[in-house]
């Protein structure tokens, strides 16, 4: 059973960053498909990126070129670098692992950018 822990959110002025992590315990392979997904208040739960096993990424149109995806595999660990943030970038991030036919989620944390 894997288990996903995210961290790293918090409250953040426009134009700041903040990193977050996901850690994951239980055996997570090296072709597992990870991802982050955000969701704000009354809004759909949407991508904010995906990584793949080969290191290949796909981006939500709304963070291209801000947004970093990354993954450490040594450490079963998944990074979400997030540059340049807006007010709309408010909202519980999750993150995702797809491995073998199976699906888990993290619990979420909350990333707030306001002034």
């Amino acid at each position: 059973q894997v288990q996903l822990v995210e961290s790293g959110g918090g409250l953040v002025q426009p134009g700041g960053s903040l990193r977050l992590s996901c850690a994951a315990s239980g055996s997570i392979f090296s072709f597992a498909v990870m991802g982050w997904y955000r969701q704000a208040p009354g809004k759909q739960r949407e991508l904010v990126a995906m990584i793949f096993g080969d290191g290949s990424t796909n981006y939500g149109d709304s963070v291209k070129g801000r947004f970093t995806i990354s993954r450490d595999n040594g450490k079963n660990t998944m990074y979400l670098q997030m540059n340049s943030l807006k007010p709309e970038d408010t909202a519980v991030y999750y993150c995702k692992v797809q491995q073998l036919g199976v699906v888990n989620w993290g619990q979420g944390t909350q990333v707030t950018v306001s002034s």
